[in-house]
Parts: structure tokens; sequence; C-alpha cells
């Protein structure tokens, strides 16, 4: 696997780069590139900030869940709390306290690093961090954006994993969370 190393032999030549359109939350760019075999030609992506996912359990062992409208799926998606990096956040495991309080008014006892994936890597540099959240209480309001609608629920773990199973959470961040957890538990083997 390459780590992006420039004199790998599958590497592209960046030529040019720019933003073709920019929002709030991403752009997407377009870059000229040469190929390996010198085809010059040019390459269009999703870019935005690096994102954390958190996987929240109260003290009881429930896990905290949202429920927000997606509009691009026109439908109420049930997941984990999810949210970029902000400028003012002084690592990951920060941006995930800050964004399980922003979305759910729950605070954490204690946050561990669970994995890093690139979701989309063939058509975005979006790189999300997963994280399990402990002994997580409410102690706060939440602090939705402007374009948040989001509805805060407790459910069991087992419950999760049935609806992930019968396809009723559809969440790509959540089910791989989820499942990732299931499968492998965090960096102190929990």
């Amino acid at each position: 696997m390459s780590d992006g190393n420039a004199a790998d032999s599958l590497a592209w030549e960046l030529l040019d780069s720019r933003v073709a359109y920019s929002c709030p939350g991403f752009d997407v760019r377009n870059e000229d590139v040469r190929l390996p075999d010198g085809t010059e030609t040019d390459f269009d992506y999703l870019a935005e900030p690096e994102s954390v996912v958190v996987l929240p359990f109260t003290p009881d062992g429930e896990v905290v869940v949202i429920e927000e409208w997606r509009q691009a799926v026109r439908r109420v998606n049930r997941s984990l709390p999810v949210g970029g990096m902000e400028p003012d956040d002084d690592d990951r495991k920060a941006a995930a306290r800050r964004e399980l309080r922003e979305e759910t008014g729950h605070e954490a006892d204690r946050v561990e690093f669970l994995t890093s994936v690139e979701p989309a890597n063939g058509i975005a540099n979006s790189v999300l961090h997963f994280f399990v959240a402990r002994g997580c209480t409410p102690t706060a309001e939440q602090e939705l954006d402007h374009n948040e609608s989001i509805r805060v629920e407790t459910t069991t773990m087992d419950e999760l994993r049935e609806h992930i199973a019968d396809r009723e959470i559809r969440d790509g961040r959540t089910t791989l969370g989820v499942l990732y957890y299931e499968a492998f538990g965090t960096e102190d083997g929990e």
C-alpha cells in the first residue's frame, strides 16, 4: 500500500489544482494531473475537513444515538454523532468530545481512539476518525449548527446491531463504527 509517496510508480504528478465549487462544509477541487504513462488529464474530487465519529456509552452501557433529518436522502437517519474538525480543536479527541457535547448535550468521562478510515478515497479526500466515549451523561444543552435537526435517544448495543442487520440503519459511518468496535474493540482492548 502506498502512503502517497510521489516516488511510487503508480503516483500521479500534480500539475495544477483549483477549487471548482465551494460551499459550507466542502469544496469540489479540479486538478490537472499527469499519469504514470505520461497522459495528462484532469481529476475532480470532494475536499472536506477531517471528521470524528463517536460511539458514546452511558454509565449503564446504553448507546447514545441521534436521529437527524438528512435532506439528500429525504428521511430521518439514526446514527452516531459525527462532525467535522474545527480550527479550535486541540486534537481529534477534543473534536470528538466537542461533537458529542454539541449534538447530544452529553459529556464523556473517557474518550478512546478506535480507528481512522478513508470512506470514499476514489472520489473524496474524506478521513473519518472513530472514537468510543464512555461514561456519557447529559450535562449541557445541544449546540446545533444552523442546518441541523437532531433528536437524541439511547438504545442498547444489541438493538443497534439488530437495526444494522435489518438495514434500518443505513448510515455508513454508524455501521462501520459499530461493526469495527464489535470486531476489534479500542486501543486499550475494551
